[in-house]
């Protein structure tokens, strides 16, 4: 079948830099899944993004739909005809809807009887016909979270619209998207280039938007071209750019033409923390530092341009113009916090809400304080420490630093508190106390670090659910599931051995009569074991491990890590199928017993051959588990346990475990109850699905 290259190209103001990538992602599925909906193969697809455009170029695209054949089913024969053999009424209106009459209807035999069948043949749409309203329900589509309007339209999108082309092949279509018509022009470079070209076939695109347009309308070409270059020009110095990829993306989103430029700044801002420098040279300016070897700020940074300037000196000095007085406020903030002690804020944190029922920052600095040090003792940090950076660990929010870049908090008050002269250990504990700050990040180091920063969550976690301010859907203002699966990542990833029962309660305690949830306790170990399961399943473990360990509550979180690591390996095994299985038939057996069921075995009771084989196996395999149980290995503990299968199974063929006899059903059960508590000391085996 004949098949074209088709381009679609819609041409707008500036789009949001933060969601080009997410809208020409979406724009190219929505089109794939829509082609694939409609039946119209196709070749390789690729989709373009820009300032001020968004595009989808698709090879191979088939221009017709096939013909095929639609089978339409009607009334079973029996019910199509009446006793004399005439069309019922049912089969008449089935047959005029399909435009034959019942004697034209063929008949399909099926093992449940005999139908009506009109077999219909489809004529296949040309594509020319469908694409417009596919591009028009894929633009439909897109993640706008707010739309717009403009001039005196009523429709709405992300940007006001100027261009649409449709092309397929040299063939333009003809359509009306967006109050748009469909044409040939592309819109290229505001200032260089053309401003304003004729594209005649979709396979011209991009190349001739890049060679007279000055475009590079391909996402992923552009921003590695950025890529190279910082990375080109940096070298020329012996430099390393500072390129995280969120700022890269934001950069590449921004310029449809990248230059790279390289600027300085004077050497004496360089004495302020190299955080904040960098903090407004990235965040306010979207520059790019450079570090030399040592891993040391250079007075130099790189910067995008989206121009290929006649007379690049004046656009870098015109940069350079811009970010010094930014540096210069660093500066004069920096010195200006360091005529006062870190200490000397605590005063000014009785003055900030941290919530309205639960008190100022100050209030909190108090309960993390007291928090901090018991964690220490627990994990057998320095406690003096611990209370220490506790005290001083909000501290820095006063300062005029972090007022006005927020995000070095943390950083600032590890730099104030190194030149105060505090412990070494307390300094980095305050900027460390916020890790992770996001996933994947790094934990604190330090016994303190960690006791700090698992203070500082577990007392908004505690307090926000102490006053029934739970998330609720996508909602979570005090950002309790950061929180909660940042406080068990420290505990599982630095294997401190804490329970959350007793950090929960110990910071419930700290909040005196504040809190109004009498189930506060209940409602935080629940929300912080259902961080497990979306944990462990994003580290690719089965949901069955998974609810196998949460069965049993455990309030442990490296005891969850080592029971949900073991079941999987048991659950590799070859006995581990039958195992389950037999865990799940001992479940319901006991859950039905109307009776106590007594805790140990009476071995004068035992009968049968294969009952006192299980009831030897019991107590042989307990003396060697429960060792390994109480010291938390699991894995080798459940492997011993998978040599029960064969004694398990010749019980259950051999033995009726509700005998006769009330005596010895009620000493099978309670051997039952005895295999059954051995295996959940790890977990419910019996939710284990093969």
């Amino acid at each position: 079948m004949a098949t074209e290259t088709f381009l679609v190209e819609l041409g707008t103001e500036e789009l949001p830099p933060k969601a080009l990538r997410q809208l020409g992602e979406a724009f190219r599925d929505n089109l794939v899944e829509l082609l694939a909906k409609a039946e119209l193969p196709h070749g390789q697809v690729e989709w373009f993004a820009s300032p001020r455009r968004l595009a989808v170029k698709i090879a191979e695209m088939t221009l017709s739909q096939s013909d095929k054949v639609v089978e339409k089913r009607g009334p079973a024969v029996k019910a199509a005809f009446d006793a004399d053999g005439n069309p019922t009424k049912a089969a008449e209106g089935w047959a005029r809807s399909n435009g034959i009459t019942v004697a034209e209807a063929d008949r399909m035999v099926t093992d449940k009887g005999e139908w009506l069948l009109h077999k219909a043949e489809v004529k296949g749409q040309g594509a020319d016909a469908l694409l417009p309203q596919l591009v028009k329900e894929a633009l439909s589509k897109l993640p706008i979270p707010k739309a717009m309007r403009w001039g005196s339209s009523e429709t709405q999108f992300i940007r006001p619209v100027h261009t649409l082309t449709l092309l397929l092949g040299n063939t333009s279509l003809d359509a009306e998207i967006l109050d748009v018509k469909s044409g040939l022009t592309l819109k290229g470079h505001r200032f260089m280039g053309q401003q304003s070209l004729t594209i005649a076939d979709a396979a011209q695109y991009p190349a001739l938007l890049e060679e007279q347009g000055k475009v590079i309308a391909d996402y992923e070409v552009r921003k590695a071209k950025i890529k190279a270059d910082l990375i080109a020009a940096a070298a020329e110095i012996g430099g390393n750019p500072d390129m995280d990829d969120e700022l890269l993306e934001e950069v590449t989103s921004l310029v449809e033409w990248p230059v790279v430029m390289m600027a300085s700044f004077e050497e004496k801002f360089l004495n302020v923390p190299a955080e904040a420098l960098v903090y407004t040279m990235k965040g306010d300016q979207k520059y790019f530092p450079l570090y030399d070897n040592d891993g040391k700020l250079m007075p130099r940074f790189l910067f995008v341009a989206n121009v290929d300037s006649k007379d690049p000196r004046q656009v870098i000095e015109g940069n350079e113009k811009v970010v010094r007085p930014r540096l210069a406020d660093a500066e004069f903030f920096f010195e200006t916090d360091k005529k006062q002690q870190l200490v000397d804020q605590l005063p000014r944190l009785q003055s900030v809400l941290f919530q309205k029922q639960l008190g100022t920052l100050r209030d909190k600095t108090d309960r993390i304080l007291a928090l901090s040090e018991y964690i220490a003792g627990q994990i057998g940090a320095n406690t003096e420490h611990a209370a220490r950076a506790g005290l001083l660990c909000k501290c820095d929010l006063m300062t005029s630093m972090v007022f006005e870049f927020t995000d070095t908090q943390g950083i600032m008050g590890m730099h104030y508190a190194r030149h105060d002269g505090e412990a070494e250990e307390v300094a980095i504990a305050l900027n460390e106390q916020y890790m992770p700050r996001y996933s994947g990040d790094d934990l604190p180091a330090s016994g303190v670090a960690q006791a700090l920063a698992l203070a500082d969550k577990m007392d908004t976690l505690v307090g926000i659910f102490g006053i029934g301010q739970a998330p609720k859907g996508a909602a979570d203002p005090f950002a309790l599931r950061r929180a909660a699966i940042g406080a068990l990542r420290i505990i599982v990833e630095k294997a401190l051995p804490l329970d959350l029962a007793d950090l929960i309660a110990k910071a419930q305690e700290l909040f005196g009569d504040k809190l109004t949830n009498d189930k506060v306790a209940d409602d935080v170990l629940e929300f912080m074991l259902g961080r497990f399961r979306a944990w462990y399943q994003d580290e690719g473990y089965p949901v069955d491990v998974i609810q196998a360990v949460l069965a049993l509550r455990p309030s442990r979180p490296l005891e969850f890590d080592r029971r949900v690591k073991a079941v999987q390996a048991f659950r590799q095994l070859e006995a581990a199928q039958a195992l389950a299985a037999a865990n799940k038939r001992v479940g319901n057996i006991l859950a039905k017993s109307d009776a106590a069921i007594a805790d140990h075995i009476d071995e004068a009771l035992l009968q049968e051959a294969a009952e006192k084989a299980l009831a030897a196996a019991i107590s042989d395999t307990k003396g060697k588990v429960e060792p390994l149980f109480a010291q938390g290995n699991y894995g080798d503990a459940l492997a011993i346990l998978a040599g029960l299968r064969d004694t398990i199974d010749n019980f259950f063929e051999e033995v009726m475990v509700n005998a006769e006899d009330p005596a010895l059903k009620a000493n099978r059960l309670a051997m039952l109850k005895q295999l059954r508590g051995l295996f959940m000391q790890a977990a419910d085996i019996s939710l284990l699905q093969q």
